[in-house]
């Protein structure tokens, strides 16, 4: 015990539950992992054991503390991700990069969003460097909504006057002549996650409001024909199952002072013709211009449920053969 050496965090303004899990269970996973003991008192966070592991902890408990710090609640599969990351190098600077500059203040909510992985920090330094990006990765991996939260900032900073929200409204196949209710009852259920995200950056009156006066707008993607989108951001979600003529036409619809995002997962394509999809179309035809930047997340960015991540793994091996 004594070459043990011990080492302190500060975790000042932390939520000690969101930082430590349920049953202290990040805590113990942290400690289980690399070796060390872990114990959280008042605004302190301790590491003790062989001087090589406290140093691989410290790292990682650092990058668990400001995620914590930005008002993530955590739990063991964010310790696990963080690790794996800090394996092959990419978590020593923390979830935010070294200066913070990618971290976004939510209006009206004491909440901050930032990127919890390496591949999450390139997609939104892409959405601040490029009028369109179009980002391609699983589930889970916070496509959609970074898109949004990056969109949310950018109207509470006046930076555009309304928000946009598009996607395809016929998925697998189904047509929405087929489906009860008037047009709006039709749609809702495809634009549902739209809405589940921006209710969790704003506080749902002031989303309502928002709506009502059309500061922003979610829409099927057949809306947008005809249209000129200026002063806006614009998100194209679920572009997987837009056809390449619907991609051209959202494409064109961009006006003055406006950019986009476009969100996609190559391997949930439900059009009837996988080489229908636009998304495929722009990954061949777009890249080399300037102005329009290409984002790819994989499953080591999936922030969802630990297992999310396994089964993407899984099924991307049985595609393989």
């Amino acid at each position: 015990m004594s070459e043990d050496i011990m080492h302190r965090l500060s975790t000042e303004g932390v939520d000690p539950l969101a930082l430590a899990g349920v049953n202290d269970g990040n805590l113990v996973e942290l400690a289980k992992r690399l070796g060390v003991r872990v114990s959280l008192r008042g605004d302190t966070l301790t590491l003790q054991g062989p001087l090589s592991a406290v140093e691989r902890a410290a790292q990682v408990a650092q990058v668990l503390v400001d995620l914590a710090r930005m008002g993530d609640t955590l739990d063991v599969s964010d310790v696990d991700r963080v690790l794996s990351e800090e394996s092959q190098g990419a978590a020593t600077t923390g979830a935010g990069g070294t200066d913070g500059e990618y971290k976004i203040i939510l209006p009206g909510l004491r909440r901050v969003i930032g990127p919890k992985t390496a591949g999450q920090r390139e997609y939104l330094h892409a959405i601040a460097q490029h009028d369109i990006v179009i980002g391609i990765g699983p589930a889970g991996t916070g496509k959609t909504y970074l898109a949004v939260a990056a969109a949310v900032d950018a109207l509470a900073r006046k930076r555009v006057r309304r928000i946009i929200l598009a996607r395809p409204a016929v998925e697998a196949g189904e047509s929405l002549g087929f489906l009860p209710g008037d047009v709006q009852e039709k749609v809702d259920p495809y634009l549902r996650p739209l809405y589940d995200a921006l209710e969790d950056m704003m506080p749902r009156d002031r989303v309502q409001k928002a709506i009502d006066s059309r500061t922003i707008e979610i829409a099927p993607l057949a809306y947008m024909r005809g249209r000129t989108l200026s002063d806006a951001s614009v998100i194209l979600d679920e572009a997987q199952n837009a056809t390449g003529m619907q991609m051209k036409m959202f494409l064109t619809r961009l006006g003055v002072n406006s950019r986009a995002v476009i969100t996609g997962d190559k391997t949930q394509i439900d059009l009837a013709n996988r080489e229908d999809s636009g998304l495929l179309q722009v990954e061949r035809i777009l890249p080399g211009i300037e102005g329009i930047g290409f984002c790819y997340l994989s499953d080591t960015d999936v922030v969802r449920h630990r297992l999310v991540r396994d089964i993407i793994r899984a099924y991307a091996e049985d595609a393989q053969g």
